[in-house]
């Protein structure tokens, strides 16, 4: 796999929602790899956002806007000239869907649909990955592994406004660029995606860590509910392979891929506190039997055409994602150590494990 960083090494890329958990994950990837990084996100606080914390301001050529403004992201783009874009920035939690549903529309569609018109205007972009979720799935209530090709739905307005998103990633594919403009388009889909540095509100690994932190109970709103768990490097290491593929071949790669976990890490959210309180040394919980609002008992990807035609596949099962997962935060909250040496030391760790170092 050094062709990987062979391939990256001095590769103009552009990541929106650099400013987000995913997007700074990469951004530091990318760099490692030797790839020129631009990125673009909302403003944060600083002082609990991984993309501060990791100094990637300072590294990444990075500017604050909102993407629902087409002429400062056309600007932006014209002067950074990616080659490839990967694009994360979203409102992705569901519990805030409820609240703003009309937010979480014109960000995670109006946004994207700014990416496509853009990428169409410009020929230096070589290779789009857009990123979506698990979500987009109509759900038959069944535990399965949804196929790229199985219906898409949305009974939330986040789900929802990710399936509409990827319906219209598909007719600029088909309509603009399959055969016309030599650009590779993709969606990805990935799983419930762990990591260190993700500190948003209402997501279960962050407020289990709180909780633990604090020696206060861990409520769980749905502690039933299966969810694919994945390591962070996991998708985005499908993401990588992915650009570059597409980037040479675009016609043969050019469409939606689902990158998900191993089959025996589809496990409930409670088990995945129980991990987390013994991997972190304390903690206790309480059980919800019933939320408030809408969401998908059980999501499960198949992820055979990503492992077929890209040769990609999970390294960690969920035991080891929880596991590095809690020693960053254990690293940097408790041994107070520098939140960017422990995420390069596990990004090496991961390369080396995947023989890309």
């Amino acid at each position: 796999m050094n062709s990987i960083k062979k391939f990256y090494k001095n590769k103009k890329v552009l990541v929106t929602g650099a400013t987000g958990f995913k997007g700074a994950w990469m951004c530091s990837w990318l760099i490692k790899l030797g790839a020129k990084v631009s990125g673009l996100g909302y403003n944060p606080n600083e002082n609990k956002n991984l993309f501060y914390q990791l100094n990637l301001n300072k590294k990444v050529k990075f500017e604050i806007f909102d993407i629902r403004n087409f002429n400062k992201m056309e600007n932006f783009i014209k002067k950074t000239k990616p080659s490839i874009i990967f694009h994360f920035a979203a409102q992705p939690l569901i519990l805030r869907s409820y609240k703003d549903p009309y937010l979480t529309f014109t960000v995670n569609y109006l946004g994207s649909t700014n990416i496509m018109e853009i990428t169409r205007k410009f020929k230096f972009i070589k290779s789009v990955v857009m990123v979506t979720t698990d979500k987009v799935y109509e759900s038959s209530g069944k535990a399965k592994g949804f196929k790229e090709l199985d219906l898409l739905g949305g009974i939330d307005p986040y789900s929802a406004s990710k399936s509409s998103t990827e319906l219209m990633i598909r007719a600029y594919r088909e309509s603009f660029f399959n055969g016309k403009i030599k650009c590779g388009i993709s969606s990805v889909r990935a799983g419930n995606v762990i990591g260190g540095g993700d500190w948003s509100k209402n997501r279960l690994i962050p407020d289990s860590i709180r909780s633990s932190i604090k020696n206060k109970t861990i409520i769980l709103r749905n502690p039933n509910f299966n969810r694919p768990w994945q390591f962070v490097l996991e998708p985005l290491k499908g993401y990588l392979i992915l650009a570059k593929k597409q980037y040479e071949n675009p016609l043969r790669y050019s469409s939606a891929w689902n990158f998900g976990n191993k089959s025996k890490s589809i496990t409930t959210v409670s088990q995945i506190v129980e991990y987390i309180i013994n991997y972190w040394g304390s903690g206790k919980l309480k059980k919800l039997s019933k939320n408030k609002v809408y969401e998908q008992e059980n999501l499960q990807l198949n992820s055979s055409k990503a492992n077929k035609l890209l040769k990609w596949k999970p390294t960690y099962g969920i035991k080891q994602s929880v596991k590095v997962t809690t020693e960053w935060y254990y690293k940097v909250l408790k041994l107070k150590k520098k939140p960017s040496e422990v995420t390069n030391k596990q990004i090496e760790n991961y390369m080396h494990e995947n023989k890309w170092s």
